[in-house]
This record gives structure tokens, C-alpha cells and sequence, in this order.
């Protein structure tokens, strides 16, 4: 029984260790997205752009986000919108050409998902007679700011080949879910992809609001087909050695689902494709890092393992909560041991500290980003019951890793852009 206590112990201290280390340096990058500078360069728009919306069964929001495509301040003989009428069984099609969109239907039963759609467009914008310097990629439930060309030309005149825009909410204030997602979305663009950035670090893609440089998309291949195309390309872009730029005021809106359930499914088919890419990225890429002592590879790497992560953070929490049972426990039963009982370590220190910390620190990064009010505060006092909720989420996507099967989310917040520029 000694020896089992033993290495339940053991087990327990490296458990606690690798969770702290990992804190730690998550914590000291975000540090870095505390500064912002300004950026109020102006840039000749000289970059042509081939703007694609993924869409399937859309109908209800299609004509919200090419109004906002129609609207951007750029050029318009140097962007054309483009959509993907992707296995539609609505009007998708038919609003999307009424709002003076280049509609592609693709029908294909056996390659479902965004990845495999933007793939089969990609071929298409290649074969044409136009040629664009860059492709940008959106999801139909977005908006998107007016800016969003002049700074995504600006971050490719500065020598990018690949820019993440600012994933921003639509609806913040809709249910508590999407109150959660929003905080979760503003806190990641200021403390770690601004903070990513400001380190001469490479972003990640998010999925939608990014731009790719046409001919290094035609170099490298999409090929990005998993339930996260866009970390999967992430990382083939990092492994060869291409840096992905951030642009924090290229704005994009996207709407959050509105109920647990809606989450639940969305966010376990997130932790099911970085399961499935990083057992195909995680070894390469540390490889190489070590290989060629390049940072940027392994904080990628890294980034690439979160369902893996976040189930240590949730092991290490039950763990923590079982020795602090016992600790009553004994503690209850031999009083003359109070001393052992309650004799706190130097990780349980830190831990309580960083929960202070981070008590305050969240709020003061939403204040940096003028996000923070009443409403979203009372979120915030909540959101731990959203962030508990990853450990179950990820420890599903790690056992479903090789499923495949595409989870549509529903989208039916129909809001205009105006609407949001009202508001911002």
C-alpha cells in the first residue's frame, strides 16, 4: 500500500510540475501583449485580393457579410468576393448572387468540410485568367470591418506571407456561452497573438479573417483538410519556416453559438482536429526546432497540443483537490499533526498567487481592450464554469481524434455591419 501511496505521490508532484512550467510560460507571453503600438502608417493599396466566403446552408446570414465585403474601404477593382456554395440544399446560391457575389457551387458527398471546399477553390483561382497577389478567407457568419484590406496590404507590404486578422463577437451579449467565447476570443488576440507578434513570434491561424500570399499558397500546397484546417496549415506553414503576421485592426466579427450544446459540439470538433495534428506536427516540429534552435517551432509545437494540455491542467486540479481531501482528512483525525497537514509548498504558494493574479489580470487585459463592462464582468465571474468544461471537451477529442465526420454549426444572428460599427 506504501509503495502505491508512493507513486500516486510521485505522479502527482510531476503532474503539478509540468502544469506549473506550462503556466508559467504561457504567463510570461502574455506579458508581452500588455503593449500595443500604434499603428497609423498609411500604405499605397498596391496587393489585389481574391476574398473567399465558405458557406454551407447560409442563407440566413450570406447576405450580411458580402454587404460588409462590398463595403470595405479598398479599391474595388483590386478585390473580387467569391462563394462557395458548399453541398447547399437552401437559397445560398441564389442571395449570394443577388448581392453580386462570383457563386461556385461544389456538390460532393464524400469530401464534406470547410478544408476540402477551399481546397477545390483554390484550384479554380489558379486556373484563372486574373491573377490576385493574396486570397482571404472567411466564414459566412462573419462581418468585417471596412479596414480589413488596408491593414491585411500593410502587413503584406511589410513582408508577410500569411496575416491573421482580429477575431472579434457579433453577439457577446446574446447567452452566457457566447459572453464566455467572446472573453475567451479578446483575451487571445491581446495575450497571446499581439503578445505572439510583439516577441517576433509566428500567430496561429483562427480559422477565418486570414490572408495567404497566392504564390507560396500555390508553393506549399493547401492540403489542409482536417476538422482544424486552419491549425494544420499553421503548422506547415511554421515547419517551413514562414512566420504568420498579425494584423490587430483587421476586424472580424463572428458569431458564437448560443447554447452549451451548440459549444460543446463545436469546441469538441476543435480539440478532435489538434488531437489529429498534432500526432502528425508535434514530433517534426520539436524535431527541427532542436535541430535548428529556432523558438518559433517549438512554441508552435506547443501550441499544437492543447487538448493535451488542458487535460493535465484538469488532471492536476482533481489531483490537487484528492491530496487536499486527504490532507483534511488527516488532519481531522490526527490533530496533533496540524503542522504536516496544512504545511503548504512552494507550488501551492504560486498557485494561489497566480489565481490572484489572473483574477485581475483578465479584467485589466479587456479594459486594454475596451471590452470589459457590467454585463461582460458578471460573465467573467461565471466563465470558469466554460473553462471547466474544456477538460471533458478535450478528453473526448483526444479519444475521437480519428473521427472525421464534419459538424456544421448553425448560424442565425442576422446582424448588420452597420449595426456593429455603431456600437464599436
Amino acid at each position: 500500500m506504501s509503495i502505491f501511496k508512493e507513486i500516486i505521490l510521485n505522479a502527482s508532484r510531476v503532474l503539478t510540475y509540468m502544469v506549473y512550467i506550462i503556466s508559467i510560460y504561457y504567463l510570461c507571453i502574455s506579458f508581452f501583449g500588455i503593449w500595443k503600438r500604434r499603428d497609423e502608417q498609411e500604405v499605397e493599396p498596391k496587393n489585389s485580393f481574391a476574398l473567399i466566403v465558405a458557406a454551407h446552408n447560409e442563407e440566413i446570414v450570406i447576405k450580411d457579410i458580402l454587404e460588409s465585403l462590398n463595403g470595405l474601404e479598398y479599391p474595388k477593382e483590386l478585390y473580387d468576393v467569391f462563394v462557395i456554395a458548399d453541398n447547399c440544399t437552401d437559397k445560398t446560391a441564389i442571395k449570394a448572387r443577388e448581392k453580386g457575389a462570383i457563386v461556385y457551387e461544389r456538390v460532393d458527398g464524400s469530401k464534406r468540410g470547410k478544408g476540402y471546399a477551399l481546397e477545390w477553390m483554390f484550384r479554380k483561382i489558379f486556373n484563372m485568367k486574373r491573377k490576385y497577389d493574396a486570397i482571404a478567407i472567411f466564414d459566412a457568419d462573419n462581418l468585417v470591418h471596412k479596414n480589413f484590406l488596408k491593414e491585411m496590404n500593410k502587413q503584406l507590404s511589410r513582408g508577410y506571407k500569411v496575416v491573421q486578422g482580429y477575431l472579434d463577437s457579433k453577439n457577446p451579449y446574446d447567452t452566457w456561452i457566447t459572453g464566455s467565447y467572446s472573453i475567451a476570443f479578446w483575451t487571445c488576440n491581446r495575450m497571446f497573438q499581439l503578445a505572439r507578434s510583439n516577441l517576433g513570434l509566428s500567430t496561429q491561424l483562427g480559422g477565418t479573417g486570414f490572408c495567404i500570399n497566392t504564390d507560396i499558397l500555390q508553393k506549399l500546397g493547401w492540403g489542409a483538410t482536417c476538422l482544424t484546417e486552419d491549425l494544420e496549415f499553421t503548422c506547415k506553414l511554421v515547419l517551413y519556416g514562414y512566420k504568420i503576421g498579425w494584423a490587430h485592426n483587421a476586424i472580424i466579427y463572428d458569431e458564437k453559438p448560443l447554447t452549451l450544446f451548440q459549444s460543446w459540439k463545436q469546441r469538441k470538433r476543435w480539440m478532435q482536429g489538434f488531437a489529429d495534428v498534432s500526432s502528425r506536427y508535434f514530433f517534426k516540429l520539436i524535431k527541427k526546432s532542436i535541430k535548428t534552435f529556432d523558438f518559433v517551432l517549438f512554441d508552435c509545437a506547443l501550441y499544437s497540443i492543447q487538448p493535451i494540455i488542458t487535460v493535465l491542467i484538469g488532471l492536476s486540479v482533481v489531483s490537487g483537490g484528492v491530496q487536499y481531501l486527504m490532507r483534511t482528512y488527516h488532519l481531522i483525525s490526527n490533530f496533533n499533526t496540524v503542522v504536516y497537514s496544512v504545511n503548504f509548498n512552494l507550488l501551492t504558494i504560486s498557485a494561489v498567487l497566480l489565481s490572484i493574479l489572473q483574477f485581475i489580470y483578465t479584467p485589466f487585459m479587456l479594459v486594454l481592450e475596451k471590452k470589459l463592462d457590467l454585463k461582460i464582468f458578471f460573465y467573467y465571474i461565471i466563465y470558469p464554469i466554460y473553462a471547466i468544461t474544456w477538460f471533458p471537451i478535450s478528453v473526448q477529442g483526444i479519444i475521437n481524434k480519428n473521427d472525421k465526420e464534419w459538424s456544421h454549426t448553425t448560424h442565425s444572428r442576422s446582424i448588420k455591419i452597420k449595426e456593429l460599427e455603431k456600437v464599436n
